[in-house]
């Protein structure tokens, strides 16, 4: 449902950035390729080019009459003829009449001539002209968000600037008597407001710009304030409240504003009191959302990872897209009750195939050291109670 809602929502506007200030960012416009990628027929590997017909029965010695490196003009005489072959470097032009290149290990070179140990098949360790990209060519459409790949790629193209959507605002509201500021002494009774601080710094990671409110008081009329002037935002979050207790009052206020509730709850731990919805905007067509997430600190992380990330990266202009998973085999066996689906903080390790995960002690949705340390959630259906070391579990980066 908030991938469907997030399919149709737009972007608040366009900046023109430089290409470094643009990573990160969505682009706003599409990016061409300027020329041919790449321009010339390329060397893959640093050896020699031949003709592949000259090497088709190894050993066989050829005359070398040239040698290439990367970004230089073809030397004279590099004209690769039957019989010859030309010293090429990698990211160097192919000469005119090889067609493949041998690696550097499968040759011996002695004085003028060199020894090939090894046949090649025709284009073996040549990228064509134009296989990455023909001029004209779109390289990168409008929704892709910049990151290292992205800004290298428009770089590549000759783009200092760039169009990119303009960030969205999300404005963040802590509820609760218990909370106070993060630069104040708790009483025995109180605790920090963390969870403002942990979805700014989730709402910049998706590419939003965070709009921390004061926290909102266990009083109805206090809330009504804060939550219309998070409403001005393009999306509201709203970090506890929302389960079902005598001083849980936001789905009373936006109930008050005429909210349109899409669910109130979710069959997942942690996080489900999880609220979705929209209020609409007085004298306007446009509608803003919001999210009533849990106030334990991993509830509200883990739904904001699953249900509040896509609707700020479409408003951000990103393309929208589903969560990403990964999987993982399980170290050691876990035994949890049924019925709801667990997001459980993991630990992640191995390399290559041999990908490992295995949960870490924790306390409760409350748990933030036991996150901390965490690098991903292991996700536990809801209808097995026991799963064994060895089986492929779906994991959720963090």
């Amino acid at each position: 449902m908030v991938e469907e809602h997030a399919s149709r929502l737009k972007p608040r506007g366009r900046e023109l950035l430089g290409l470094l200030d643009a990573a990160g960012r969505v682009l706003a416009e599409e990016i061409h390729a300027d020329r041919d990628f790449p321009p010339f027929p390329r060397a893959t590997r640093d050896g020699y080019a031949v003709r592949a017909t000259d090497v088709e029965a190894t050993p066989v010695t050829l005359d070398v009459v040239g040698e290439v490196k990367a970004g230089a003009v073809t030397s004279p005489g590099s004209h690769v003829a039957k019989g010859q072959a030309v010293a090429i470097m990698t990211g160097a032009a192919v000469p005119e009449g090889a067609d493949s290149v041998v690696m550097l290990e499968h040759t011996l070179r002695t004085g003028d001539q060199v020894r090939i140990e090894r046949p090649v098949a025709a284009s073996e360790n040549i990228v064509a002209a134009g296989a990455e990209g023909k001029k004209g060519e779109q390289l990168l459409s409008t929704g892709t968000r910049l990151d290292y790949a992205g800004i290298a790629l428009a770089a590549a193209v000759g783009r200092s600037r760039l169009v990119v959507h303009a960030r969205p605002r999300v404005a963040v509201l802590s509820t609760g008597d218990e909370v106070i500021d993060i630069d104040l002494p708790p009483g025995p009774s109180q605790i920090r407001n963390s969870n403002s601080y942990s979805l700014a710094a989730q709402i910049q990671a998706c590419g939003g710009e965070p709009v921390l409110l004061p926290i909102a008081p266990d009083e109805r009329a206090r809330l009504r304030e804060l939550v219309e002037e998070g409403l001005e935002c393009d999306l509201l979050l709203i970090a506890g409240g929302v389960s079902m207790g005598k001083y849980d009052l936001v789905e009373q206020v936006l109930a008050d504003l005429k909210a349109e509730f899409f669910f109130t709850g979710a069959q997942i731990q942690p996080g489900r009191p999880i609220v979705f919805g929209r209020v609409p905007e007085r004298g306007q067509e446009k509608e803003r959302y919001f999210f009533g997430l849990p106030g334990n600190p991993i509830s509200t992380m883990v739904t904001f990872e699953l249900f509040a990330k896509p609707i700020v990266e479409a408003l951000a202009g990103m393309a929208a897209r589903p969560v990403i998973f990964t999987h993982a085999k399980l170290k050691s066996a876990i035994q949890r009750k049924t019925g709801l689906k667990r997001f459980l903080p993991g630990l992640l390790s191995g390399e290559f195939e041999q990908s490992q995960v295995e949960l870490l002690p924790w306390q409760g949705s409350g748990d933030m050291a036991a996150v901390a340390r965490a690098n991903c959630f292991v996700v536990v259906p809801s209808d097995r109670e026991r799963i064994e070391a060895g089986e492929w579990m779906p994991v959720l980066l963090r």
